[in-house]
C-alpha cells in the first residue's frame, strides 16, 4: 500500500512558516537572559616600572550553581587560582613583557556551559634571546636566530648592512630561508660565499605598541681556515731550522781547528813555547 501525503494549501503553508519563525523570534531574548553575564577588567599595556596589575571578573549572572572558577593564560590554567566564588581576581605583582599575553577568567557550572571572559594584557616587543656572532667556513650554512616576549606576537623582519645603511634580505638568490611563528624567527643561509655574506645582520620584532631590534654579526672564513694552525706550526720550525743554520755558520773561525795544520805540530809548538819561557826564567835568575 503506497502511502498518502496531505499537502497544505499555499496560503496555510505561509502562515505556519510565519508562525515559526515568531516563535523563533521570541524565543531568542529569553535564552539570552539566561546567559551568564560577567564584568570584566579593561585591557591594559604594560609600561616600565609599573604597579602590580589586578585583573577583575564579576559573575554578575548564572543560570545555575557555580561548579569552580579559575584563571589561563594563553590557554593554560595558572596553578592555584582555583575558587568556588563569582567574583575571581588575578594580581600580576611586577608586571614586565613576560607577563603579558591573553588572560581568561573561567566559570564552570554544575549544568550548564561555561562562560568566561577575556582580558589582554599588551606590552612591546622585547628580544630576550640571540646570537651575537656566527662563525662559519666558506661552503657552509648559516643560522641566526631571535626570540622575544611581548604580546600581540610582533611581526619579523631580517635586514643586512649594505654601505651604511640595513636593507631587507629578498631570497633572489636561493640561498636565504626565514621561518617565523610567534615570538620566535630565524635566518638560514646555505652554501655561504665569503664576498657576499659577512656582515651585520638585523632581526626586527614589531607589535602595536613598539618595536625593537639585535645584531648578529656573520663572520666567514676561507676553506684553507682549518690548516692554519698546522701552516703556523711548520712555519715556526722553518724558521727555527734558519736560525741554527745562520748560527753554525757564523762561528768565529778561531773555534773551528785548521784541517791544514796537523795535531802533532800544534803540540811541538806548544813545548817549544814552554820551553822559551824556561830559558827566560834562568837568565832572569
Amino acid at each position: 500500500m503506497m502511502a498518502r501525503y496531505c499537502s497544505l494549501p499555499p496560503a496555510a503553508a505561509a502562515s505556519l512558516s510565519l508562525l515559526l519563525v515568531l516563535m523563533a523570534t521570541s524565543l531568542s531574548p529569553v535564552a539570552a537572559q539566561n546567559e551568564p553575564k560577567i564584568n570584566n577588567s579593561d585591557h591594559v599595556i604594560i609600561v616600565a616600572n609599573m604597579l602590580p596589575i589586578d585583573l577583575q571578573c564579576n559573575l554578575t549572572f548564572s543560570p545555575n550553581s557555580l561548579n569552580v572558577s579559575f584563571w589561563k593564560k594563553n590557554g593554560e590554567e595558572i596553578a592555584g587560582t582555583r575558587r568556588n566564588t563569582t567574583n575571581t581576581e588575578y594580581r600580576i605583582a611586577k608586571p614586565k613583557a613576560d607577563d603579558s599575553g591573553w588572560y581568561q577568567c573561567m566559570f564552570y557550572f554544575l549544568s550548564y556551559p561555561a562562560a568566561n571572559a577575556t582580558i589582554e594584557v599588551k606590552a612591546a616587543p622585547e628580544i630576550t634571546g640571540h646570537k651575537k656572532s656566527e662563525n662559519k667556513n666558506e661552503g657552509q650554512s648559516a643560522l641566526m636566530y631571535c626570540k622575544s616576549v611581548g604580546y600581540p606576537h610582533p611581526e619579523w623582519t631580517w635586514t643586512k648592512k649594505v654601505d651604511d645603511r640595513f636593507v631587507e634580505i629578498s631570497n633572489s638568490t636561493g640561498r636565504f630561508f626565514i621561518s617565523t611563528r610567534e615570538n620566535y624567527t630565524e635566518l638560514s643561509i646555505v652554501n655561504l660565499e665569503i664576498e657576499m655574506d659577512p656582515g651585520e645582520y638585523q632581526c626586527n620584532a614589531t607589535n602595536s605598541i613598539n618595536s625593537t631590534y639585535v645584531t648578529t654579526i656573520l663572520r666567514v672564513r676561507s676553506h684553507l681556515a682549518p690548516l692554519w694552525p698546522f701552516l703556523g706550526i711548520l712555519a715556526e720550525i722553518i724558521i727555527l731550522v734558519v736560525i741554527i743554520v745562520i748560527y753554525e755558520k757564523r762561528k768565529r773561525p778561531d773555534e773551528v781547528p785548521d784541517d791544514d795544520e796537523p795535531a802533532g805540530q800544534m803540540k811541538t809548538n806548544s813545548t817549544n813555547n814552554h820551553k822559551d819561557k824556561n830559558l827566560r826564567q834562568r837568565n832572569t835568575n
